[in-house]
């Protein structure tokens, strides 16, 4: 991003260099926030409504009183979209408690005015070799905290697996808990075995995905046979197909888990239906409205 860059910070816009943030902030001090990423095509973004909604979640996971309404937020949203040259966009919202008189664990009283920024990067697809050739993946016990579900801005054991996957020259890292497949580091994952599309469930273990939600719609849509239920580290390590999903990636097919081929080791059948699914969804939302 350049700092000429225009973001919506605490009820105005400005130049992303002109953002000034308290070293009091508490999402500065303790990480004590939530974030959003909503992608943009045709300078529509995508599910706002359900982003915005797991955003109220989280909010009110973490105690703190959503600063704004849903169509307030839209409003907000759109114009961050209508300043930005691309047609397709990444949109982030940061919202943390806000700035405090000093540092302290515990929630200031009264409350603070809750610190907002909204910025747009242009959105990027992943290369075309990804979705051709597919991803190689690592694994790793899933060491984080209970509420995967709420979508925080303290994030620093995901930054750590996540890390792992790039100095391996991988894409993503697979996470196991007790045994069970949980998300990776960025994404929700997942799992072909012998022709039904198998996803671990929502839980206090996992972001619930926007994008997770759009493939089993979309497998439901077009008859491909669903199982939501706990997936064992075994399933998924002798997986036909093995693919993973975020608002950024969209769907993935991972062709290498520890180094040792997923399936043929190629993207597989039911990833290149999924593929054409998806595309074909996200098209039909950006046609112009009637």
């Amino acid at each position: 991003m350049s700092p000429d860059d225009q973001v919506w910070f605490n009820g105005r816009f400005l130049p992303l260099g002109e953002v000034a943030i308290s070293p009091l902030d508490r999402g500065f001090l303790f990480g004590d926030g939530a974030y959003e990423v909503i992608p943009v095509y045709a300078r529509r973004p995508f599910r706002l409504t359900e982003h915005l909604a797991r955003l109220a979640r989280t909010l009110a996971g973490i105690r703190l009183t959503n600063p704004h309404t849903a169509s307030e937020w839209a409003e907000i949203i759109a114009g961050v979209i209508a300043r930005q040259p691309w047609a397709e966009q990444s949109v982030y919202l940061h919202i943390t408690r806000g700035v405090a008189d000093r540092r302290d664990h515990a929630f200031p009283s009264p409350p603070p005015v809750p610190t907002r920024l909204v910025w747009a990067t242009a959105l990027t697809s992943p290369p075309l070799e990804q979705r051709i050739q597919g991803v190689r993946c690592l694994s790793a016990a899933d060491d984080r905290w209970a509420r995967c579900d709420l979508k925080t801005i303290s994030l620093l054991a995901n930054c750590l697996l996540r890390q792992r996957a790039v100095d391996t020259g991988c894409a993503e890292t697979i996470l196991f808990r007790d045994g069970f497949l949980t998300e990776g580091a960025a994404a929700n994952v997942f799992v072909v075995r012998g022709g039904t599309l198998l996803a671990p469930p929502k839980n206090h273990h996992l972001l619930p995905g926007i994008t997770y939600d759009v493939v089993l719609e979309l497998a439901h849509a077009h008859g491909l046979p669903t199982e939501v239920r706990d997936v064992r580290e075994e399933e998924v390590r002798t997986a036909d197909e093995l693919w993973i999903s975020s608002s950024t990636k969209e769907v993935l097919p991972v062709t290498e888990l520890d180094g040792r081929p997923v399936g043929s080791g190629r993207p597989g059948p039911v990833y290149a239906g999924m593929y054409r699914w998806y595309q074909a969804f996200k098209a039909g939302l950006s046609l112009p409205e009637a």
